[in-house]
C-alpha cells in the first residue's frame, strides 16, 4: 500500500514539475522573442527548446517510475505472505529436536525464523537477533548446509524459509 501512495505522490510531483517547466520555457521564449532582434535564428531559441524537451523527458520518466510503483511495486510484507501461503498446507518438521543439536547463535536465528511463521527477510534477522549482517550470513550458511533452511533471492535481499 505504501508503494502505491509513493507512486501517486511521484506522479503528482512530476506533473507539477512538467507544468512549471512548460510555464517557465513559455515565459522565457516570450522574453527572448522580445529582446532578440535576430528572430528564430538566435542561439537562445535552440537552447530553450532543448531545455523544454529535457524537462518533459524527465517528467515522463518520473511518471513511469510512479506508474511502476503503483502497479508493480510490492511490499516486503506481501512477499512474505505469498511465501507463507505457498507453504501453509505442507507438513512441518518438528524443530524442537533440531534446536537441541544447534549452537547458541544458530538456535537463536532458527527460533526467529520459526516464530515468524517460517519465512523472514535476512535483514530482519540481523535486526531482531542483534547480530551483524556478516554473522547472520555465516549462521544461515551453516543452517542451509544442514538442510534446515533455504534462502531465496527477492530483489536486493534474501527471504529465509524453513525447509519442510
Amino acid at each position: 500500500m505504501k508503494n502505491k501512495i509513493v507512486g501517486f505522490l511521484v506522479i503528482i510531483i512530476s506533473l507539477i514539475i512538467g507544468g512549471l517547466t512548460y510555464y517557465f520555457n513559455k515565459t522565457l521564449s516570450s522574453i527572448h522573442a522580445a529582446t532578440c532582434s535576430m528572430g528564430p535564428t538566435c542561439a537562445g531559441y535552440q537552447q530553450i527548446n532543448f531545455q523544454m524537451v529535457m524537462g518533459f523527458v524527465f517528467t515522463a520518466l518520473l511518471i513511469l517510475v510512479g506508474l511502476y510503483l503503483i502497479f508493480f511495486g510490492q511490499e516486503k510484507v506481501e512477499i512474505i505472505k505469498k511465501i507463507r501461503e505457498k507453504t501453509k498446507g505442507e507438513e512441518k518438521k518438528d524443530y524442537s529436536k533440531i534446536l537441541g543439536t544447534l549452537k547458541k547463535e544458530e538456535k537463536k536465528i532458527l527460533e526467529l525464523v520459526i516464530n515468524s511463521q517460517g519465512a523472514i527477510f535476512q535483514s530482519e534477522l540481523a535486526e531482531k537477533s542483534g547480530f551483524d549482517k556478516v554473522k547472520v550470513t555465516r549462521i544461515l550458511d551453516g543452517l542451509e548446509g544442514k538442510g534446515i533452511i533455504e534462502r531465496r533471492r527477492r530483489g536486493m535481499t534474501n527471504v529465509v524459509i524453513l525447509k519442510q
